[in-house]
C-alpha cells in the first residue's frame, strides 16, 4: 500500500441473526461499542464504529440481523438494516462457519445483490470447526451463488485472522479524508452504550427466560469528572417477565446492576452509580412509537450534566 495515500470508506456489517457481526465489529475497532449475546436480535440499532489507523479510517455500522417482515420490530429492524446499506464502499457479509449453507442465507444475499456494491465474505467461528477443510465446500457455495471481492475465514471472538481482514478492506477503501478525530471511536453516546450495557446483563443473567421481551431507557444521566449516575427504566411486555428480571429478593437485578456498573467503570473510567427500576409496557414491541425510542438518536430522557 502506498503510504504516502490516505484511504477513508464506509462499511456496513450483514448477514444472519448471531452470526458474530457485534462481535466482529468490537474486534475490528478495537474496543467495545456494541454489546454481545449469544441470542438473535441483540443489535436494534446501527451501531457506528470508527478505526482509524496512520493510513486510514474506516467507518463500520453494524446492523440487525436480517429478519422476516411479520412484526413491527422485525419491520423496525429491517428498515434499520436497509438504511445502513446506502453509499457504503464495502459490505461485510458475515456468516457463521460451523453451519452449513442454507435456504436463510441466499435470502441474506438477496439483499447483498441489490444494493450492488463489493462484498468480502467472512466466515466467523472458525474456533468452532473441527475439520477446516469444510470450508472450502462453504467457500464455494457461496462463490456459486455470489461474487464476492474476497473470502476470509476468521475467529472474531479469538482474533484469529481478523488482522487479514482489517488490511483486505483498508485496501479496498478509495482514497479520502479523515471523517473524524483519530481518538474518536463511535458515533452513540455513552447513554446509549450504558442502556445497551445494562440489556447485555440482562440477557446473560436471565438466559432464556426473557429472550427479548426487554427495553432498556436511561431516564437521567448525571456525568460529573469522578462520578456517573445512571438512572434507567428496564421495559418488559408481561408481569411475569418483570418478576423473572427482579429474582427472589431482587437478587436478578442486583446482579445486572453489579455487572453493568462494573464494566461501565471500566469503559468510562470512573466511579458509577446505577439506579434501575422494572415497568411492564404491555406490547411494546408493537408500539412504533416506543421502537423510535431504543434508537439513541431518538432515546428519551433529559441530561441532567
Amino acid at each position: 500500500m502506498n503510504d504516502q495515500i490516505f484511504r477513508s470508506g464506509f462499511v456496513s456489517l450483514i448477514g444472519q441473526p448471531n452470526a458474530g457481526k457485534s462481535t466482529l465489529l468490537n474486534a475490528l475497532v478495537g474496543a467495545k461499542v456494541a454489546i454481545v449475546a449469544d441470542k438473535p436480535q441483540t443489535t436494534r440499532s446501527a451501531i457506528q464504529g470508527v478505526l482509524t489507523t496512520d493510513h486510514a479510517q474506516v467507518v463500520f455500522i453494524d446492523t440487525p440481523g436480517i429478519h422476516k417482515v411479520d412484526s413491527p420490530i422485525n419491520r423496525h429492524l429491517m428498515k434499520v438494516l436497509r438504511s445502513s446499506l446506502d453509499e457504503r464502499d464495502l459490505l461485510l457479509f458475515v456468516t457463521d462457519a460451523s453451519l452449513e449453507f442454507r435456504a436463510p442465507d441466499r435470502h441474506a444475499l438477496d439483499l447483498v445483490k441489490k444494493w450492488e456494491t463489493p462484498a468480502i465474505l467472512v466466515l466467523n467461528k472458525i474456533d468452532l470447526l473441527r475439520d477446516r477443510t469444510k470450508l472450502l465446500k462453504m467457500i464455494e457455495s457461496y462463490r456459486v451463488a455470489h461474487d464476492f471481492s474476497d473470502y476470509v475465514p476468521i475467529s472474531a471472538a479469538k482474533g484469529e485472522n481478523v488482522d487479514v481482514l482489517r488490511e483486505a478492506i483498508i485496501t479496498r477503501m478509495p482514497e479520502g479524508p479523515a471523517y473524524f478525530p483519530r481518538e474518536h471511536i463511535s458515533d452513540q453516546p455513552e447513554r446509549f452504550l450504558a442502556a445497551e450495557l445494562i440489556r447485555e446483563k440482562i440477557l446473560a443473567v436471565t438466559r432464556q427466560e426473557v429472550p427479548h421481551s426487554v427495553a432498556v431507557l436511561v431516564d437521567n444521566w448525571d456525568d460529573t469528572p469522578t462520578l456517573l449516575r445512571v438512572y434507567a427504566t428496564i421495559y418488559v411486555e408481561r408481569q411475569g417477565q418483570k418478576g423473572i428480571i427482579i429474582g427472589a429478593g431482587g437478587s436478578n437485578l442486583k446482579q445486572v446492576g453489579t455487572n453493568a456498573r462494573q464494566e461501565m467503570e471500566r469503559i468510562f473510567g470512573k466511579k458509577v452509580f446505577i439506579d434501575l427500576h422494572v415497568k411492564v409496557e404491555p406490547g411494546w414491541k408493537e408500539k412504533s412509537s416506543f421502537l423510535d425510542t431504543l434508537d439513541w438518536r431518538t432515546m428519551a430522557g433529559k441530561d441532567e450534566s
